[in-house]
């Protein structure tokens, strides 16, 4: 049985920039919900507070989140999944569990949103163990209020979440012609982001890290086409440094940027692993082994 979709809230300042998110949000995944009229200090608080039960996660602009609107959602326990749109400045805005896209790579967004719960869910996951010395009702109200929409997204997505559920449909092989070439260059864009910010500013490379990786991951792109992409912007920065006289060995130092996206997609690929299943694989080698050293 289809499970329902998830309520995304739009807390854009434009509606142009609510019907360009509109778009890269999958129907069958998610229904988002135009708040940007609200989307202004104490009416952003007010509508979130009134529709606390019913939105699932946030797409919030970053301009939106100074710190007395950042205080009164934490005051006030209304702590969502949240995908920020804005630039990479390597900070967090509303909590620590958001992720970051930059307005020229929307087409990510909904494999962001993804992640975004993913990650979420997780840190619920983490504060509901078992042994802790306090329980939910003991928590802070906006940790108290996280816990609770973790658990309730939990039982909407079932019990191992979107992070184990990714949606084959919507992988790079299986979108249509335009859709594919629209995400692959806009996975440019990001990694070109990661690059130029990533000796220069290292927090803000890890956001453009974490958008590239969201979006690989739940859009299965290839290992081969990640190492497209970097090979194709490393000989693009050399054309231009050798077009501009200057040297460009030191390139050849963003190779360490390929290798923590490729550490980055592993660690993924591990979670994505139920543990339940890992155990069983693990059984199942171990019951080969043994079958293969007693016919030896």
């Amino acid at each position: 049985m289809a499970r329902p979709a998830l309520t995304i809230a739009l807390l854009l300042t434009t509606k142009e920039l609510v019907d360009a998110c509109g778009q890269w949000l999958p129907v069958n995944r998610y229904k988002p919900v135009d708040l940007h009229q609200a989307a202004s200090g104490e009416g952003l608080l007010e509508v979130l507070s009134h529709q606390r039960e019913a939105v699932d996660a946030v797409v919030i602009e970053q301009s939106l989140l100074d710190e007395s609107t950042r205080e009164g959602l934490h005051r006030e326990g209304l702590l969502f999944p949240a995908v920020v749109v804005g630039e990479l400045m390597g900070r967090v805005d509303y909590h620590p569990e958001e992720v970051h896209l930059p307005v020229d790579q929307l087409e990510q967004l909904g494999y962001n949103v993804d992640a975004a719960i993913s990650r979420f869910l997780r840190q619920g996951q983490k504060e509901a163990r078992p042994g802790d010395e306090s329980d939910a009702n003991a928590l802070p109200s906006a940790e108290s209020s996280a816990w609770k929409l973790s658990s309730r997204l939990q039982e909407r997505l079932g019990y191992l979440g979107v992070f184990y559920k990714r949606d084959p449909s919507r992988f790079l092989a299986n979108l249509p012609p335009d859709e594919q070439r629209e995400l692959v260059q806009s996975l440019q864009r990001t990694y070109r982001d990661l690059l130029i910010s990533y000796f220069r500013d290292p927090a803000a490379a890890n956001q453009a890290l974490e958008s590239f990786v969201n979006t690989a991951f739940f859009g299965d792109l290839p290992i081969t086409r990640t190492v497209e992409i970097h090979m194709n912007l490393i000989d693009e920065f050399w054309k231009q440094l050798k077009l501009e006289g200057h040297k460009n060995d030191f390139l050849q130092d963003y190779r360490l940027a390929l290798l923590d996206v490729m550490a980055h997609l592993c660690e993924m690929y591990r979670r994505s692993i139920p543990p339940e299943v890992a155990l069983a694989v693990s059984s199942e080698q171990r019951r080969s082994l043994i079958d293969s050293e007693v016919s030896s």
